[in-house]
């Protein structure tokens, strides 16, 4: 007889129409910077003097930059198996209005580029990055201009 009472209010639960759970999340636009993307080509110009950096002649390295709503990092190790590795890093947060982009470097290998803000001119054409401006750190003597060209990595 117990059964029946707790049956009855069970069942009367269950058949009660529950509101559907929206299961499609709305699609929010990603700003064309957002994303993986991997270094392809890199100078550096000093009073008028170009020097590509990347890819260094004789080296075997990869860089990443990974963007998303916030936050920027980068990551650049070699490739070579054996010996003895090498690993450049840096992370912070960003900002982008239009065709200007700062990074603010919080965490870097290099130290002594921690807390600085370097400025940027970003174009975008199709899934590549053109990221230029300078980098600038009186305390360093480093004043120059660095263009970087990142491809964006598909999933």
């Amino acid at each position: 007889m117990k059964i029946k009472f707790l049956f009855i209010p069970l069942l009367a639960l269950a058949s009660c129409k529950q509101p559907a759970a929206e299961t499609a999340v709305a699609e929010v636009p990603i700003a064309p910077i957002q994303g993986t993307w991997k270094l392809i080509s890199a100078v550096k110009i000093i009073k008028g003097d170009t020097a590509v950096t990347y890819p260094e002649k004789g080296q075997e390295d990869e860089m990443i930059k990974v963007i998303n709503g916030y936050h920027f990092a980068f990551f650049k190790h070699d490739l070579k198996k054996g010996g003895k590795p090498t690993f450049d890093s840096g992370a912070g947060t960003y900002s982008i209005a239009g065709d200007s982009y700062t990074e603010n470097l919080q965490y870097c290998n290099y130290r002594e580029w921690e807390g600085h803000s370097f400025d940027f001119k970003v174009v975008f054409k199709g899934d590549t990055l053109q990221q230029k401006g300078i980098e600038k750190i009186d305390s360093l003597k480093i004043d120059h201009e660095i263009v970087e060209t990142y491809i964006k990595i598909k999933k």
